[in-house]
């Protein structure tokens, strides 16, 4: 029996451990959400403009009072859009940056990445626009432009020398196009919204001393990972008491070596990742799966 196709996609969409999907969803939902919202309003169906409501409460506000009495906006801001090209760019975007990103590393170093941007990135723009300078600067902000910034900037840092295949171009090196890509975004914003702009020069920063740091040790994603329980001793009688069972475990030289990863870092910072071996790409492969 053929399997439902709505069913297909959803297990092989939302399957793995990645946060993308979840991302995007969410921005498509608030999208549909936010225009069906938009034609309630238009058509005067209810007595209130529930998209004009609903867009200035859950967008980033500029100033910090209005901030104060709406803090969650922080969090909700990257999720909402107005153009229908705005969220299919970034979404593809943050779908193909993405999984580049979560080739080398893990789940949540890539969400350390994304929100940390998203939400260094929004305090920085609260916090410039309450200079006089920029008094004229929009009310309102949203769009995951931070994050994306971030998640760029740390991907060409990983991987600069990454070929990448582009239709009638060839071959390109990854940082050729992170380059460009975060060269015209800083100028569309510079004429748009000149505050975002500068936000967004420090937010690309932010992902590229990400990624410095790693390759010198310091995960900063760290912070966030659960620590484990440690493990009762488990007495057992019988004849099975005496036993050994270390061969159900892992000996500490079947997992990755800090300082061989750090060497296998440094290696593809310089000649990218397709210098690996087998058995470095095995390394970082375990490395990423030991730490989610």
């Amino acid at each position: 029996m053929k399997e439902n196709v709505l069913k297909s996609f959803v297990r092989d969409t939302y399957k793995n451990t990645s946060a993308i999907p979840y991302i995007i969803t969410g921005q498509a939902f608030m999208f549909i959400l936010l225009h069906i919202f938009e034609l309630l309003s238009f058509d005067d169906v209810i007595s209130i403009d529930l998209f004009k409501w609903t867009y200035e409460h859950l967008s980033l506000p500029s100033s910090i009072q209005v901030f104060i009495q709406q803090p969650w906006s922080l969090i909700t801001h990257p999720f909402l859009y107005k153009s229908i090209f705005n969220i299919l760019f970034d979404c593809l975007w943050l779908y193909w940056i993405g999984n580049i990103f979560l080739n080398f590393l893990n789940n949540r170093q890539l969400l350390t990445v994304f929100f940390g941007a998203l939400t260094l990135g929004g305090l920085l723009y609260i916090g410039v626009s309450s200079f006089p300078y920029f008094s004229h600067s929009p009310k309102y902000w949203n769009t995951t432009t931070f994050g994306l910034a971030a998640l760029i900037s740390s991907v060409a840092l990983l991987v600069p020398n990454l070929q990448v295949r582009m239709f009638l171009l060839g071959d390109i090196k990854l940082r050729t196009i992170a380059f460009l890509y975060l060269a015209i975004q800083f100028v569309f914003l510079i004429i748009d919204t000149p505050v975002a702009a500068i936000v967004y020069v420090f937010t690309a920063g932010f992902g590229a001393m990400f990624i410095g740091q790693l390759q010198k040790g310091n995960d900063w994603s760290k912070f966030f990972k659960k620590s484990r329980r440690p493990k009762h001793l488990k007495i057992v009688q019988g004849k099975n008491a005496g036993r050994d069972n270390s061969s159900n475990r892992k000996h500490p030289t079947d997992l990755p070596n800090q300082d061989l990863i750090d060497q296998i870092l440094d290696k593809i910072s310089v000649s990218g990742y397709e210098s690996l071996n087998s058995q470095e790409k095995e390394v970082l492969f375990k490395a990423s799966k030991q730490d989610q």
